[in-house]
């Protein structure tokens, strides 16, 4: 990327910038490279207005940012970006559904699943028959075949995603936790609900450098219809959190949330928000997020962090419903519905990591 300040040299970061651009995949490599090209033929005057005059201030480093003490108590790493290369087998199941089939075969052999299912099924068609004919003895067969099979299907369903998951964490040299487990509630998003849970968690260096914890993030709201009666919507995430300390004195609160509603309401709408609204020249990530800071940050570091290369990604190459959440050092970063492949789930981590190495890289420069 050039240099946006025109006449001086980007401090290297050796360890940083080689192991995310080896990891991610071809089209954020495109988006990088297509954006950089860019910025190169962009006037440096256009770069330069506020930069010197918003540089962070010193803090000592033995004072943790708000949150560091949640996320280190939820076991969340401190490491943040390294320049570690996740160990990867590619040589194991590539989804949760991969060994559905066999497992689901292995249980219809099974003496024991046979066993029951034809005795119970012998009881309901003599019970049957004796009560009401023939007729309801055969229908009553058909039921018990039936439950049967949706039951054993539940859990080759069930035995296929636990070989998926730990196949995944150990190929990947991640920490399972795959019982209901809490997250830390550092952000918006995992303050939301009456309930919430991680219903699988990784912890260790994920696809793409990041040191963090990969979670199956779900909560839920519970509501009541005229007649009383309770109602429970569920509302499922992937998501990455780390600690970015580095970012705490550079800007306490950055939101870049999917887009909801309308655009031409926004003006009606922040007149009510105490946050204040980032708006970057770009029609197309305008299309696609809402960006938010607190009350007391600065506006003209926030445009920093949006680069020209970042807002092609965001707005070109990225995940079309991601979106991130930083406080307090505390990063979230997050996509709807819970992702259950390989693919899925190093894409999503590795994106996670170009987010986080873009707010490192602003905040330490």
């Amino acid at each position: 990327m050039g240099d946006p300040r025109g006449g001086r040299r980007p401090r290297e970061r050796p360890c940083a910038g080689r192991h995310v651009q080896f990891r991610l995949q071809p089209r954020y490599a495109r988006a990088v490279k297509r954006a950089t090209r860019e910025e190169q033929l962009e006037s440096p005057d256009t770069q330069t207005t506020g930069r010197e005059d918003s540089a962070p201030p010193e803090t000592s480093a033995s004072v943790p940012p708000p949150g560091a003490e949640e996320l280190a108590a939820a076991g969340v790493p401190a490491g943040g970006l390294t320049g570690q290369t996740p160990r990867r087998d590619d040589d194991i199941p590539q989804d949760a559904d991969d060994n559905r089939g066999k497992h689901f075969r292995a249980l219809l052999g099974n003496k024991w699943v046979l066993g029951i299912t034809w005795t119970v099924a012998i009881i309901a068609l003599i019970v049957g028959t004796t009560q009401a004919g023939i007729g309801i003895g055969a229908a009553a067969v058909g039921v018990v075949l039936l439950i049967a099979l949706i039951v054993v299907f539940a859990i080759a369903n069930h035995r296929a995603a636990e070989d998926f998951f730990n196949a995944y964490a150990e190929g990947r040299g991640l920490t399972r936790v795959g019982a209901r487990s809490s997250l830390p509630p550092v952000t918006p998003l995992l303050r939301k609900g009456d309930r919430r849970y991680a219903e699988e968690t990784f912890t260790g260096t994920l696809p793409g450098g990041l040191a963090g914890t990969l979670a199956l993030y779900t909560y839920e709201e519970k509501t009541r219809d005229s007649d009383g009666d309770e109602h429970t919507t569920y509302y499922k995430f992937t998501v990455v959190l780390t600690q970015l300390p580095e970012t705490a004195t550079f800007i306490g609160e950055l939101e870049v949330q999917r887009r909801f509603g309308f655009r031409f309401l926004d003006g009606f709408e922040d007149f009510f928000r105490t946050r204040q609204r980032v708006e970057l020249e770009s029609e197309a990530a305008d299309k696609r997020f809402e960006i938010f800071i607190g009350k007391n940050d600065d506006m003209n570091r926030a445009r920093q962090i949006f680069s020209p290369s970042f807002i092609v990604w965001l707005a070109e190459e990225a995940h079309e419903k991601i979106a991130f959440e930083l406080v307090g050092g505390a990063l979230v970063v997050n996509v709807p519905g819970h992702k259950k492949s390989a693919r899925e789930l190093d894409e999503f981590c590795e994106a996670a990591a170009v987010i986080a190495r873009r707010l490192h890289d602003e905040a330490t420069e």
